[in-house]
């Protein structure tokens, strides 16, 4: 059985070396620009739900992307749109190097933007038949060793492809030990970041995000792997387990109606970089509430982003990232 510890999987390069030192303001390296990959690779198509984002085939993220890395974009999140002939029970193609768009984008992303740290969700939803996080027994509950075992094969793949940062969503018992030793067989673990999704709760704030991914639950819904809204102690106790299992980096989502999460997070693990997931529906809210003039969008973003700065979160995952790029350079 592999325990040592590595840590140099947290600090290998320039950005992960500058979550490491927090500072107190919003600039260009605490931001992660979420973004869904097509498996049609000439596809740019804006999200309707989400307007100003898009699902981006391979072949167009390059002039999608240059304008925001020329603006001081330093690193990406990857969530892949599998075509529904391409899914099954098990998600099973996501460690397929043909139908699982993210391996192409990798590819593409690396050879183009070199200095771009890439992390890649790890999640069966948007691969499996049934839109859940796991593997299912045949009475429909999900069947945790399964799910551990094709989770941590994804994210070697993932690994291996080259992604920098691998970032588990599922909220699987035992996947962060499973994903780090995975890593250390292969001898890769010092090049790979896991940022785990540690405290992820059932929220109604993800409707746009499933519709742009198609990862909607075609039957039941996620309470009994994420987090009940109130379960704050449970939080604990689930950040509590990824950092004892090797978790580079933290994660709270969503973001504003759990900053106190994240203070109470960051004051108990001050040693471990802390994530926070502006999401889609926050994205949305915002949005569409500047549209009707309840406020400016610019001042409403900044607001909301240096609310979760100064909580705790060192790293700010926001869809607004490229529009906060521009902004922070006027």
């Amino acid at each position: 059985m592999i325990s040592h510890k590595i840590i140099q999987g947290g600090y290998f390069n320039d950005t992960l070396r500058s979550w490491q030192t927090r500072t107190s303001r919003i600039d260009p390296q605490c931001l992660i620009y979420p973004i869904f990959i097509s498996s049609d690779e000439n596809v740019l198509e804006e999200i309707k739900r989400l307007p100003g984002q898009y699902r981006i085939g391979a072949n167009k993220l390059k002039e999608h992307l240059r304008p925001a890395v020329e603006d001081g974009l330093r690193t990406v999140l990857l969530f892949g749109i599998m075509k529904n002939e391409h899914k099954d029970d098990m998600g099973s193609n996501i460690i397929s190097t043909h139908h699982n768009p993210v391996f192409q984008a990798i590819k593409v992303l690396k050879q183009e933007f070199p200095s771009l740290t890439i992390a890649c969700d790890v999640c069966l939803c948007g691969y499996t038949s049934h839109g859940h996080c796991g593997v299912l027994t045949n009475s429909g509950v999900i069947d945790n060793r399964k799910s551990v075992e094709l989770i941590s094969n994804a994210a070697l793949s993932y690994a291996h492809a080259g992604c920098d940062i691998v970032a588990p969503s599922d909220v699987m018992d035992g996947r962060i030990k499973a994903i780090s030793d995975a890593l250390k067989k292969d001898n890769i673990r010092n090049k790979v970041s896991i940022m785990s999704y540690s405290a992820k709760f059932a929220s109604c704030f993800y409707g746009p995000f499933r519709d742009a991914a198609g990862s909607a639950p075609t039957f039941g819904d996620r309470r009994c792997y994420q987090l009940p809204p109130g379960a704050s102690g449970l939080a604990n106790r689930l950040i509590s387990r990824d950092i004892k299992e090797e978790a580079d980096i933290l994660m709270v989502k969503p973001g504003m109606i759990y900053l106190d999460v994240v203070k109470d997070t960051k004051t108990k693990y001050p040693n471990h970089p802390l994530a926070i997931y502006q999401v889609s529906g926050e994205y949305a809210m915002l949005y569409y509430a500047s549209q009707h003039g309840a406020f400016e969008l610019k001042k409403a973003v900044f607001e909301s982003l240096e609310s979760m700065h100064r909580a705790g979160a060192d790293i700010l995952i926001t869809y607004y990232a490229p529009q906060v790029l521009k902004w922070l350079k006027e």
